[in-house]
C-alpha cells in the first residue's frame, strides 16, 4: 500500500497562479469541490480541485477505512475469536492438570 498523503487542493494553486498577492481570503467548498478566494478588490473567484475526474487521488486514512471496511472488520473479528479460543484452551489445560500448582503457572501473568 503507498503512504498515505494529504490530498494537495490543485485549486489554490490555480488561484495562486491566477491572483497572486491579490487574494485576501481562499475558503473550501467541499460539496462543489471547488475552493472559492476572495480578492482584494471585492470580487470572488473559484476554480476547481481536480484536474481531470478521472484522475485518481493519494489515498488518505479516511478513503482505505470506506473501501477496506469488510476486510479489516473480518480480521478484527477473527482476532478476537482466535484469542477466545486460546484462553479457553488455557483455561481447560489449567483444569485437566493434576497438580494444585499447574492452574496457577497457566493464569499467571508478570506484572510490570
Amino acid at each position: 500500500m503507498p503512504a498515505l498523503q494529504r490530498r494537495q487542493l490543485v485549486g489554490h494553486d490555480i488561484l495562486l497562479a491566477r491572483h497572486g498577492n491579490h487574494i485576501s481570503t481562499m475558503r473550501v467548498d467541499r460539496a462543489g469541490g471547488r475552493v472559492v478566494a476572495y480578492l482584494d478588490d471585492g470580487s470572488v473567484d473559484s476554480a476547481p480541485n481536480l484536474i481531470s475526474p478521472a484522475l485518481r487521488m493519494p489515498d488518505t486514512v479516511r478513503s482505505v477505512l470506506r473501501e477496506d471496511w469488510k476486510f479489516l472488520g473480518t480480521v478484527t473479528a477473527a482476532s478476537f475469536g482466535l484469542a477466545g479460543v486460546l484462553f479457553a484452551a488455557a483455561a481447560a489445560a489449567a483444569g485437566w492438570g493434576s497438580a494444585p500448582g499447574m492452574a496457577e503457572l497457566l493464569s499467571a501473568y508478570p506484572g510490570s
